[in-house]
């Protein structure tokens, strides 16, 4: 068998919460979803539910749905928060491991949808970026993350104003920041939310600890001072202090915020398959640990039912939980008034969420050929620019790279004429010559036997029209008054999905 992963350690902060880039700045890390994601996925493994049910933090009041357009949909979201769910101050000793600084935001800067079909066979968790640009009941447009926390503190002043007490208006207020937050949600998404879970910062390093830390692999070392993040290249287990610089880091990414997503969902898959293993189920030590985790950091609307959750997805598999992100049509839009934002089309991200549990409305069968089976994250892609379109080599293997591709080489074409855009792959029939060439419009294929098996390169020409290809400057939907902050858009489909049933972290950037 092979050695286990190191376990990294982060290096030593001090006392004050972090290094002194890091004070001050609201910690956007709140993945701490990944804690009620387990809980969801995992349900039928706790012992003691009962118990379990009784002890969590919840929340009632809520606008929420019935399972009737059919799947449960559960609006999980990340806080960052100082206390826990039951609202007691964390210790020092809690806030200086979490790195947190001292500035306390309400934004809600990790939102995510999970979809289960009423059957519980499987789960589709779906990130909306923190940026993204939507309708905020009450404020207007902006961006998906605020509408948490304008939504509270403008409740909570007009409560102080009227003579409440600053508690009372604080509970009301979160209320009021919940509701706008589960209305903007539906509006984007075109779906009712059924169930609503709020996690704090403690609960991701208390439940990444509980099971012994989780694996993670990385295309490139990293050293980025901003996040903390100083890993090597390659597979490594982290414990909880080290995976927040992990999942939060989004300086120094390709994608950025949509590259620290991808962090998110690699790790929470590999968090899932952690709690998943027999190692886990079968270690009450952990198992307590895993419960006394979820008790302190979620909170639950108090309508759910665990129990009846549990029984759900009795039959559901690491395999069967993926994770996956709306479709973005502008990674760098701008306001008129120059806040930058991820604008995206409401109408396809709406069709995007209804196909993860109807992909198919008619009930026909697709007669296409069968997808190529291969993840896009296996495939190291080279793009070549063999024609006189200034910067095309750089939009197409960015617009790859948001696909899950690997990014190779990028730049202009040296080798021999070639008379049409075409993808070389040692063999130019295999499923990582096809997922290359799908990907971009359906490109012709061909064959050079220097490259390995996983390896693929893209030769462009000037007869290119796929993704990438249009560098002209455009303005989005009428009244949104956005334009876009680059030389084009930049649009980031929806990659491959991320599943929690695989052998080995997926390694990333």
């Amino acid at each position: 068998m092979p050695p286990e992963p190191p376990t990294r350690r982060a290096p030593a902060r001090d006392a004050g919460g972090g290094s002194g880039v890091l004070r001050g700045r609201p910690l956007r890390i709140a993945v701490a979803v990944a804690a009620a994601l387990t809980l969801v996925a995992t349900g039928v493994a706790w012992r003691g539910i009962d118990s379990l049910r009784s002890s969590l933090a919840t929340v009632g009041g809520l606008t929420l749905g019935d399972g009737r357009d059919g799947a449960l949909d559960i609006l999980l979201v990340g806080t960052d928060s100082r206390t826990d769910a039951h609202g007691n101050p964390l210790s020092q000793r809690e806030l200086d491991a979490l790195r947190a600084g001292e500035e306390v935001a309400n934004n809600t800067d990790t939102i995510i949808l999970i979809r289960v079909p009423l059957d519980g066979t499987s789960a589709t968790a779906v990130s909306i970026p923190r940026d993204t640009y939507v309708e905020v009941p009450d404020i207007g447009m902006s961006k998906i993350n605020a509408a948490f926390g304008a939504t509270k503190e403008t409740e909570r002043l007009r409560l102080v104003e009227a003579g409440e007490s600053d508690a009372a208006a604080e509970k009301a207020a979160t209320q009021a920041g919940r509701e706008a937050l589960v209305e903007s949600v539906a509006d984007l998404t075109g779906i009712t939310v059924d169930h609503y879970a709020e996690v704090g910062l403690l609960g991701f390093v208390l439940l990444t600890d509980a099971v012994g830390g989780v694996d993670v692999c990385l295309n490139n070392a990293v050293d980025e001072p901003l996040s903390g993040a100083n890993f090597p290249a390659g597979e490594q287990t982290l414990d909880g202090a080290d995976a927040l610089s992990f999942v939060r880091q989004r300086h120094d990414l390709p994608r950025g915020d949509l590259d620290r997503i991808v962090r998110q969902q690699v790790f929470m898959a590999s968090l899932v398959q952690k709690v998943l293993s027999a190692k886990t189920l079968s270690n009450p030590s952990k198992l307590n640990q895993l419960s006394a985790a979820v008790q302190r950091s979620v909170v639950l609307d108090s309508d759910w039912d665990i129990l009846d959750l549990a029984t759900r997805m009795q039959d559901l598999a690491g395999g069967a939980v993926q994770f996956s992100t709306i479709p973005v049509q502008d990674l760098n839009a701008m306001t008129d008034y120059g806040e930058s934002v991820v604008q995206v089309d409401p109408e396809e991200v709406r069709s995007f969420v209804a196909d993860l549990v109807d992909p198919d409305d008619d009930g026909s069968q697709s007669t296409t050929d069968p997808a190529p089976d291969v993840e896009a994250g296996t495939i190291t892609v080279d793009v070549a620019n063999a024609g006189g379109v200034a910067g095309l080599a750089s939009r197409v293997a960015a617009a790859l790279v948001g696909d899950g591709f690997v990014e190779g080489g990028v730049g202009n074409h040296t080798g021999r004429a070639v008379d049409e855009s075409t993808v070389f792959a040692a063999d130019p029939r295999s499923d990582q010559a096809r997922a290359v060439a799908e990907a971009l419009g359906g490109l012709a294929t061909a064959a050079d036997p220097s490259l390995d098996a996983d390896t693929v390169r893209v030769v462009l020409t000037e007869d290119y029209a796929g993704p990438g290809a249009d560098a002209s400057v455009t303005s989005v939907a009428s009244g949104s008054e956005l334009v876009s902050a680059g030389a084009a858009p930049t649009s980031v489909p929806p990659g491959p999905p991320i599943d929690a049933g695989s052998t080995g972290p997926r390694c990333v950037n």
